[in-house]
């Protein structure tokens, strides 16, 4: 089903604090995040959907990354029980919102689940076993969302949507590492060139996929599979271990 809405959160004054390894991390500006975290906004409304505002978190410095706090499929969604302690709190608001449209569980201990390790396809989803989400957590997540859930199991990274996103129409990009998984057979794999696999985290809304900037190459590939691509800056984004997907939940 084509996603009508996208919630969103603004980073908040905390947000330097973000858990982050990037390298550059010292060096986040967060009134950058905030103007490239406006453009992408404004972006998802351009494309048609209409974009909920959760109340700003200043306490919690990872809360504008809302794709992990909650797995909506088929009208319901699950409250994820977030693997990083200073993470958990960031769940009400988002919860909040959600509520006004479909029924909510919270997932329970001694699950893990995060949002960033869940890849939506038409008919199923794929979900890491990583650093962030435990098998308990995806059987927890299949139970209430009812529906078939493939499993790519990676204890040494993060979220499998930094490696792994779904375009549509049967097409998917993944780094070389994943791109003959069993969990991803039946779809047409892109593989960004070896320097670009930031890239491979896209959000797809319809034909059109947003992808960062200065990844020429992989945006080509993308084209050429008859995709519409929108570059964006997320620099600030990209300090604090974030991506595309991390900033929304579309449903």
């Amino acid at each position: 089903m084509e996603s009508r809405h996208a919630l969103v959160r603004t980073p908040g004054d905390s947000y330097r604090s973000c858990l982050s390894t990037h390298p550059l991390h010292s060096t986040v500006s967060l009134e950058l995040a905030r103007e490239q975290h406006a453009r992408y906004c404004e972006t998802l409304s351009e494309l048609g959907l209409e974009v909920i505002h959760v109340p700003r978190d200043d306490l919690h410095p990872d809360a504008c990354f809302v794709e992990d706090n909650a797995v909506v499929h088929g009208g319901r969604a699950l409250i994820c029980r977030m693997a990083k302690e200073s993470r958990r709190g960031e769940q009400p608001g988002v919860a909040a919102r959600l509520e006004e449209f479909m029924p909510v569980r919270w997932a329970e201990e001694p699950a893990t689940i995060e949002g960033g390790d869940v890849v939506h396809l038409d008919d199923r989803l794929i979900c890491g076993i990583t650093q962030r989400t435990n098998p308990d957590g995806v059987a927890q997540m299949e139970e209430w969302l009812g529906v078939p859930v493939s499993t790519i199991f990676d204890p040494g990274i993060m979220h499998l949507k930094s490696y792994v996103t779904y375009l549509g129409n049967g097409i998917a990009i993944a780094i070389e590492k994943y791109s003959r998984h069993p969990a991803l057979e039946g779809l047409h794999i892109l593989i960004p060139p070896e320097g670009e696999e930031y890239a491979a985290d896209t959000l797809a809304v319809g034909d059109t996929v947003l992808m960062a900037e200065g990844h020429d190459e992989a945006h080509r590939l993308v084209r050429d599979a008859g995709f519409e691509v929108i570059s964006m800056d997320v620099s600030e984004i990209e300090k604090c271990d974030g991506a595309l997907t991390c900033l929304s939940i579309l449903f």
